[in-house]
């Protein structure tokens, strides 16, 4: 058999400038994220750096409009340099997406005052944003959250603990939901809030079985005083906000898993191509060759699964069913293929002297953020049954 690795993703992009796009971000990754990777993560130690090379260069800005700094591309082509940088590094990968949530609520539901005031530095100012919806009792049932927010004039003073929050402790800003009237969805708003704000205080990040190298911490609201100026939409519209940007946000989910999974890919190829058992090259054989075979069909299909979503949002359309079940079935793609990857490189596959253990411990994480796969199947099945009766 002819000696045969792992080759570049062939992406079906739109425009020239996308595939200009696609090559200064595998270039930069190359250069500034690949060789550090590993070490860095199993440090537990965050990247802050390169967010800074990332807003610069103009990559946390992707979706959204010049008008306030933004890239203006297509989310079609926007996860597709998710998926290439969670490739080499779920942290940064993850952490453009979180990023990008963050900024959701007031691009799109901000007044043209609040945009022009802060998107610019959210967007290509070094600033690397959070999103606050999670809390220790209230998680895939979100609309039960307790942080409260009490108005006293043009000022909200905000209570309470929001759990689970990614760049928690050390992002420059956080997108926060709070209960501003009574219980259930209606009565939540959004507000922006400044990550030095007096009585914001994180927990110690918490210690994960993956993605160590990207904080994930409590945050405690004490007494936290907001002006009115940074509540963003209507009072009680927070719930829908949040709805809306988690709809995009698995997507973004999407594409890492898809991301990692090639990753693990790619790593089994070169492994088999280059190792040799009972005389033959590992890929001669029938079994392990089957098994890559497989691999290779879900990525391919959880990545046309979640560009078709994608192209839904850039053309206007609802898109919210296929965001579900694009995240469901590329996380659990990516599961499924890491542990194939670990199987295929044996005990190597189980060392941390080669990158798959990672990768599937990292893909772990990607069935439980932002909607756990359950509540993905929950949410397909209204979209096709209607809602439960009670």
């Amino acid at each position: 058999m002819t000696d045969h690795g792992p080759q570049p993703v062939e992406r079906q992009l739109p425009t020239e400038e996308a595939r200009d796009l696609i090559a200064l971000v595998r270039d930069l990754v190359r250069r500034e994220i690949e060789p550090r990777a590993a070490e860095e993560e199993d440090a537990g130690h965050f990247p802050r750096e390169v967010f800074r090379l990332l807003s610069t260069a103009g990559l946390l800005a992707l979706p959204y409009s010049e008008e306030f700094g933004g890239g203006e591309q297509p989310y079609e082509v926007y996860l597709q340099v998710l998926e290439e940088l969670a490739a080499v590094r779920l942290t940064v990968g993850l952490g453009v997406s979180v990023h990008t949530l963050a900024c959701h609520a007031l691009a799109g539901y901000g007044t043209k005052e609040q945009q022009a005031e802060h998107l610019p530095a959210m967007l290509g100012g070094g600033l690397l944003g959070a999103y606050c919806l999670s809390e220790p009792s209230a998680g895939s049932d979100a609309a039960s959250l307790r942080t409260r927010a009490t108005r006293d004039g043009d000022t909200w003073t905000l209570e309470g603990t929001k759990a689970w929050i990614t760049h928690g402790g050390i992002a420059d800003f956080y997108t926060v939901l709070a209960r501003t009237g009574g219980e259930g969805a209606h009565g939540i708003t959004a507000f922006l809030v400044p990550g030095d704000a007096p009585g914001l205080t994180a927990a110690p990040p918490e210690r994960k079985m993956g993605m160590k190298g990207s904080p994930t911490a409590q945050l405690h609201f004490d007494g936290v005083l907001v002006p009115d100026a940074r509540r963003i939409g209507e009072e009680g519209q927070g719930f829908a906000i949040a709805l809306s940007a988690l709809d995009s946000g698995r997507l973004g989910i999407s594409a890492c898993a898809i991301g990692i999974a090639q990753a693990a890919l790619d790593e089994a190829l070169a492994f088999l191509a280059g190792r040799r058992q009972f005389g033959r090259p590992l890929a001669d054989f029938q079994g392990l060759r089957f098994m890559v075979a497989d691999m290779a069909t879900q990525i391919e299909a959880g990545r046309s699964l979640y560009l078709a979503a994608a192209r839904l949002r850039d053309a206007g359309l609802p898109f919210a069913k296929q965001a579900a079940m694009a995240k469901l079935f590329c996380t659990d793609a990516a599961m499924r293929v890491t542990t194939d990857a670990v199987q295929l490189l044996g005990g190597y596959g189980y060392t941390a002297d080669f990158p798959v253990e990672r990768y599937m411990r990292e893909a772990k994480v990607l069935q439980i953020v932002e909607g756990t796969n359950q509540i993905q199947r929950m949410v397909v099945a209204r979209h096709l049954a209607g809602p439960e009766s009670r």
